[in-house]
């Protein structure tokens, strides 16, 4: 290894442990409620959100809402990369003008992405 390889390991190594301490506070601050320096801007945005979705921020959540809303929001996702792929030749920034990928391989690929296994039959920009 170089000595800029070394130099840059240990530059990495030293940022990671002089932004440990004051990173950590600051996630605690978060987590726990408390106010910290990004909280004049962020809390209303915030109350915003909350309030356009219509969650009560001091509830805790079912475990049944919670499971609702993921498999909704996995369905969803399923959807819009099945409708990404088989729709990639007529979607605009498409500048090799790529054809759609065909049914059952969208449908495969979007199920990998969604399920996580992130299994895919072609490399990436290869796609018909």
């Amino acid at each position: 290894m170089t000595l800029l390889g070394w130099v840059q390991i240990i530059l990495y190594v030293a940022l990671i442990l002089l932004l440990t301490r004051p990173l950590g506070a600051f996630l605690t601050r978060v987590v726990t409620g408390e106010r910290t320096f990004l909280s004049p801007v962020l809390l209303p945005v915030e109350r915003g959100l909350y309030r356009a979705a219509g969650v009560d921020p001091r509830a805790e959540q079912h475990w049944l809402t919670y499971v609702t809303a993921m498999l909704l929001f996995n369905a969803a996702g399923l959807v819009l990369l099945y409708a990404l792929q088989r729709l990639q030749a007529g979607l605009p920034l498409n500048p090799q003008g790529m054809a759609a990928v065909p049914p059952d391989l969208a449908l495969n690929t979007a199920v990998s992405f969604v399920t996580n296994t992130n299994w895919q039959s072609y490399s990436g920009e290869a796609a018909r």
